[in-house]
């Protein structure tokens, strides 16, 4: 997957994650930052603005237990992609393990490589 295809799936997921918030639907609305932060991952930039996205929803919805986990995700993030040590397909939220592999949503997987 190249930065350019990235940035505009992320970019994608940003829009259906602004349009849930706006609804009120906040499960939707962690759905599509975690899509965002699976595609973010091999690009450290992407990926930690990934996690600020997370932080600053876990503030506006007052979860200091999700939002602590986004500071620690912060801060593992440039250190995995030194090691190359990023767990592929795991969502960034902090209800699952930072060292965890998951698969990849079908439709997600689908788009990543350039497939609608």
């Amino acid at each position: 997957m190249t930065r350019d295809l990235a940035q505009a799936v992320v970019a994608e997921e940003m829009t259906a994650f602004d349009l849930a918030r706006a609804a009120g639907e906040t499960a939707n609305a962690w759905r599509a930052l975690e899509r965002a932060h699976i595609v973010s991952q091999p690009f450290l930039a992407l990926h930690l603005a990934s996690h600020w996205a997370m932080l600053r929803y876990a503030l506006q919805e007052n979860d200091i237990k999700e939002a602590w986990g986004q500071c620690l995700r912060l801060a593992l993030a440039p250190v995995g992609a030194i090691f190359g040590r990023l767990p592929v397909g795991n969502t960034g939220r902090s209800n699952v393990s930072a060292f965890l592999p998951m698969p990849i949503p079908r439709d997600l997987l689908a788009r990543m490589n350039g497939k609608r």
